[in-house]
C-alpha cells in the first residue's frame, strides 16, 4: 500500500478525497515534528514512534577496503502494538 492507497482508503469512509490527502498529510506533518523534538508518539492499539541515537562507529568501503568514520546520527524507529497484527 502506497500513499494514494491509503488516501483512497481513507477516502473510503465517506470523507472527499482531497479532505482525506489533507488529514493524511496533517498526520505526517506532526508524528515528524515530534520525532524532530525528539519526543515519542504513542498510538494505543497500533504502536509508537520513537527517536534513538546511533553511535559513531568504524566501516568499511566496500570499494576501497579502506576504514571510515561513520558519524553518530538519529533515527527514527517504530515498535508494532500488541493489537496491530
Amino acid at each position: 500500500m502506497n500513499k494514494a492507497d491509503l488516501v483512497a482508503a481513507i477516502a473510503a469512509t465517506g470523507l472527499k478525497k482531497a479532505d482525506a490527502q489533507k488529514a493524511l498529510d496533517a498526520t505526517i506533518d506532526a508524528i515528524a515534528g515530534a520525532l524532530k523534538k525528539g519526543e515519542k508518539v504513542q498510538l494505543i492499539g497500533f504502536g509508537t514512534f520513537s527517536v534513538a541515537e546511533k553511535a559513531a562507529r568504524k566501516g568499511i568501503n566496500p570499494a576501497t577496503k579502506a576504514v571510515i568514520d561513520i558519524p553518530a546520527k538519529k533515527v527514527a524507529k517504530f515498535k508494532a502494538g500488541a493489537g496491530l497484527i
